[in-house]
């Protein structure tokens, strides 16, 4: 076997609510979407190699699940959303034991939790 890819799924329940927030404030770009008029709604989110499912199925997901995403440069991210108000959210950097992370929740209570190593913890930067 060759695992491809794990991507999470996450509930959504407003298709227009969860683009705000994923699109317009997170920076996503919508892959593909499966929008019937007359049924849930199934699509992808991806950005810089974080790819996600969002789904409107009454069985796909748990509201407030955690989804939690390794990344570098933080403090990037951090003045990118800052720059980019989204008025119902203003994360900030905390600290963890392990580095720090930026949480953020979407509008269906599913935490991304942005997390960076610290320098001295990070396989990529040890010597």
């Amino acid at each position: 076997m060759d695992i491809v890819a794990v991507v999470p799924v996450l509930r959504m329940f407003d298709v227009a609510t969860a683009r705000r927030f994923y699109v317009d404030w997170l920076g996503c770009a919508v892959d593909w979407a499966d929008e019937r008029p007359d049924g849930p709604v199934y699509l992808q989110v991806s950005r810089d190699g974080v790819v996600l499912h969002l789904s409107s199925h009454h069985d796909d997901g748990t509201p407030g699940s955690v989804v939690l995403i390794e990344v570098r440069d933080l403090e990037g991210l951090h003045a990118e959303l800052r720059d980019r108000p989204y008025p119902f959210f203003n994360p900030g950097l905390e600290p963890h034991p392990a580095g720090r992370e930026l949480q953020v929740i979407d509008p269906s209570s599913n935490r991304l939790r942005f997390f960076e190593r610290a320098p001295s913890d990070d396989p990529a930067t040890a010597t």
